[in-house]
């Protein structure tokens, strides 16, 4: 069945799996799939939804470079929100809410018509490993496939163990067995491992909702999309969401159960995500809180199953049962499924380099929960970069590395691999110290031209992003060198309650005050003349306010950027011996040699590795 060596295999077949596939078959790589069950690929496991804060601008990212995740959420949407729009556009964050059974069928479709792709239903137990080197993996039916590279993207799955009360079972999802081999391997070839922890809420009959006693969250009123292509549109109509809350009752209720909770009990060991905790957790950590949030979210477009956002629990499901049906709104509730929470195996990000490819094996790659990590988005991310940079090993070219100031899949990448972590790591824009470069608007001028020169993002791409480009650079211009009158501007500013004018000016200087917005510019006549003749939409109209407004503080993040791209290239080699250096602490000299950071700049974020330390080492190497 599997005489011939791949290039790339791909075991499993989430988010992060999906991606990587996508992106190593369409630069040109004879690539396998092999996935447990190849009904259930790219699955919404938790709440059906794609985007959110910083989540949102990763998939912006991913589009940008030509993955598929901005695509099928646009084509499965049911509704768009824009989040932190009162804030500035650092913060603007997109996020749909999706159809789970839809988006899963799109995906698999899409790879489907992906040429260069196999897939292949099976468990992969093991590696095979030779000198170091990955030359293929074993399946539970005894199959051994050769491959160049090998990337895993197992998920929750390895010996992943589900707790609800006090049963427990083995598996990696809800009705899905967990896979087992591969750690025991690992661990045998010298990897660290270790447990994490993550829940999901219960799915509950919508026909059994009261959602007049609940506030209706409806989508933005002129939605936008994920994709910069033309391959999607954005959404004519839009499902709503609800909100409710838990009240004291709801708590003392939940309380009842905690000497049955696997969390308080002493059966789960393993830490969970800080920033998505169980309604127990935060029932616990948050007691002078009276009652928090639940949203209610539908699971499609047809469907009547709901998804309780908010209420994650591995309380017994007769506990998460009385509690719920003390929401209003929830009265008369009928569960579709308990929730539950899952352990499983992961293994410290320190041990990889910026590929994704492990330091101890020549070849293998690890993206999405193996690396600690939590969400959709995080994994679909790094089984892209898994994806190119499995591709680019095979066929022996250079890597394809994302720098902090690059993109929030560098941010995140970097993070994983210098600081590691210890609990589900989750992006936020509070992460990425060069934010106001990194927003959801601008992914494409970012990252389109890198994607097309390694061959993944398309040519119509490339040509959408030119002329996006130079339609936005035109208008700036343009109110760089026009000039506007006081007769004209003067009344506009008194609107504002705005400084008025005593001379004519360039518009650009009057545009970058922070109350003049471009509807107030467009009250000019050769303005809306401009936008008019050049037929701008919505978009260029949107970056252009941006760039006029921000260009402030875009300038100095940049040259920040810059500087820190001096430190990125002072390379460091990789048998560097640390010990050498007399006047390095004992702790930076641990950290780096455990570490082996490949430049100056990363060796400067790695926790316990003063400002003292980096500067012994710039004398070191003579700078």
């Amino acid at each position: 069945m599997f005489e011939n060596e791949y290039e790339v295999i791909i075991v499993g077949g989430g988010h992060a799996g999906s991606e990587a596939a996508a992106a190593a078959a369409n630069m040109g790589s004879k690539t396998l799939l092999i996935t447990m069950n190849l009904q259930n690929i790219a699955q919404m496991s938790c709440n059906p939804a794609m985007g959110g804060i910083a989540k949102g601008q990763i998939v912006r990212e991913i589009d940008a470079m030509g993955g598929y995740s901005g695509i099928v959420s646009d084509k499965t949407a049911i509704q768009f929100k824009m989040l932190n729009k009162s804030k500035g556009p650092a913060m603007w964050s997109p996020r749909v809410q999706s159809d789970r059974m839809k988006f899963a069928e799109t995906w698999r479709l899409m790879l489907e018509q992906t040429p260069n792709l196999d897939f292949y239903q099976d468990m992969v137990s093991g590696l095979i490993v030779k000198n170091n080197k990955i030359v293929g993996v074993k399946t539970g039916l005894g199959i051994e496939i050769k491959a160049k590279t090998v990337i895993l993207t197992n998920g929750t799955f390895l010996n992943g163990l589900i707790h609800i009360g006090d049963k427990q079972f083995g598996g990696g999802r809800a009705g899905e067995k967990a896979s087992t081999g591969i750690t025991e391997d690992l661990i045998n070839l010298g990897f660290e491992s270790g447990r994490m922890k993550t829940g999901t809420p219960p799915r509950v009959d919508g026909r059994s909702l009261d959602f007049s006693k609940m506030e209706e969250q409806s989508g933005d009123p002129i939605p936008e999309k994920f994709s910069f292509s033309d391959q999607t549109n954005p959404l004519s109509s839009q499902r709503s969401c609800y909100m409710t809350y838990t009240s004291p009752t709801v708590h003392e209720l939940l309380k009842d159960g905690f000497d049955r909770s696997p969390m308080f009990n002493g059966r789960i060991k393993s830490i969970g995500p800080r920033y998505c905790p169980s309604i127990e957790d935060k029932i616990n950590r948050f007691a002078d809180k009276d009652r928090h949030q639940l949203f209610v979210e539908p699971e499609g477009w047809n469907t009547v199953e709901f998804y309780v956002n908010g209420f994650s629990t591995s309380l017994p499901e007769d506990v998460q049962f009385k509690a719920l049906r003390s929401v209003a709104g929830f009265e008369n509730v009928k569960f579709f499924r308990p929730g539950y929470a899952i352990e499983y195996d992961y293994f410290p990000p320190t041990q990889l380099k910026h590929t994704l490819e492990t330091k101890l094996v020549d070849g293998l790659f690890f993206a999405g929960q193996i690396n600690g990590t939590t969400g959709y988005e995080e994994a679909a991310s790094q089984g892209l970069m898994a994806g190119i940079n499995a591709h680019l090993k095979a066929h022996r070219k250079e890597p394809f590395i994302l720098k902090r100031n690059e993109a929030y899949i560098g941010v995140l990448i970097d993070d994983l691999i210098t600081k590691g972590t210890e609990e589900p790591y989750r992006m936020f824009t509070s992460r990425a110290e060069y934010r106001t470069l990194l927003r959801q608007d601008n992914a494409d001028f970012r990252l389109t031209p890198k994607s097309f020169a390694i061959g993944l993002a398309k040519e119509s791409r490339m040509q959408r992003m030119v002329e996006k480009q130079e339609k936005s650079s035109a208008f700036v211009n343009f109110f760089k060198k026009t000039s506007f009158s006081v007769e004209e501007m003067n009344p506009i500013l008194k609107e504002k309650n705005s400084a008025l004018i005593k001379q004519s000016d360039k518009m650009f200087k009057v545009f970058s005050r922070p109350n003049i917005t471009l509807n107030d510019m467009r009250k000019i006549p050769t303005v809306e003349a401009f936008i008019n003749e050049n037929n701008f939409d919505n978009e260029i109209l949107e970056q252009v306010e941006i760039q006029v407004k921000y260009s402030g503080y875009i300038d100095k993040e940049k040259n920040n950027a810059d500087k820190l791209n001096r430190l990125e290239g002072i390379k460091i080699p990789n048998d560097f011996d640390y010990s050498k250096l007399k006047s390095l602490s004992f702790e930076a000299k641990e950290k780096l040699t455990k570490i082996r950071p490949t430049t100056i700049s990363q060796a400067s974020r790695i926790s316990g590795v003063s400002p003292n330390d980096i500067s012994v080492m710039l004398v070191y190497m003579g700078r």
